[in-house]
């Protein structure tokens, strides 16, 4: 394979994947890590990718904009269903308490809640509240505030006062992206405000979010990666990610 070639290969697979590290480049290629970091550095000039720590992410991975819910809802679909199903396994037993944060994936975990435990749920997501409010086995607490369209979550100073003096067994927390040095980001401050409570006001902390998001950031850290007791995550998460997360004592769950 010519430079041209394998370089353009490389732009095209951290396009598809998200995030790949140099390492898993030069074994994928059959060159140096040397090689790989050079070719790098020339998408990097030209616009394709942007170096990170270890690898590289799409240029577009480190954004100050998001999708709307609807657009998420369709966006890896099956892997979020597998996540949903695996973080479940998370959930406190019977009289337990929980919060979930706003998001495509925690969104799918109500169709895995046993219906035989007894659980009290907090949410600021308001499609997650209209399906807990038909469950028997469940006391819903509607976090209220401001709801923003475009996530549908519940934001601002009354949803940050409530988390504020609420304590909980276990959040189940969405994010945006996620890397070992910036922790777990997102674009919005006032998203970012209500995540950063949700993850003060819970005793163990479950990220679910699929693998795209993982070595990508946004804007603005609403919690260190020290924060993080279980990653919820699907298969193709760089080995790389994986063990440095598992190092950092996280335990990393692949759904």
């Amino acid at each position: 394979m010519y430079a041209e070639e394998r370089q353009q290969a490389i732009a095209d697979l951290i396009g598809h994947r998200g995030r790949m590290s140099v390492a898993a480049l030069a074994d994928r290629y059959g060159v140096t890590t040397e090689t790989v970091r050079r070719d790098l550095a020339l998408l990097e000039r030209l616009g394709h990718v942007r170096r990170v720590h270890g690898g590289a992410v799409p240029f577009a991975a480190l954004t100050v904009t998001e999708p709307a819910l609807a657009d998420r809802e369709h966006s890896r679909a099956d892997q979020k269903n597998r996540i949903a199903a695996a973080a479940a396994a998370f959930l406190p037993s019977s009289g337990g308490s929980v919060v979930f944060d706003a998001g495509t994936t925690t969104g799918r975990m109500v169709s895995a809640l046993p219906t035989d435990t007894e659980l009290t749920i907090a949410t600021n997501s308001v499609p997650i509240a209209a399906r807990l409010a038909a469950l028997p086995s469940v006391q819903l607490h509607l976090i209220g505030g401001r709801v923003r369209g475009v996530t549908q979550a519940a934001v601002g100073p009354d949803a940050v006062q409530f988390l504020e003096i609420l304590h909980v067994d276990v959040a189940f927390v969405g994010t945006n992206a996620l890397t070992v040095e910036h922790g777990l980001s997102t674009p919005d401050a006032d998203e970012a405000a209500v995540k950063r409570s949700i993850v003060r006001c819970a005793e163990r902390v479950v990220v679910v979010t699929d693998s795209s998001k993982v070595g990508r950031r946004n804007l603005l850290r609403f919690a260190p990666i020290s924060a993080v007791d279980v990653l919820v995550t699907d298969s193709d998460i760089e080995e790389t990610d994986h063990k440095q997360l598992a190092e950092l004592g996280i335990e990393v769950v692949i759904a």
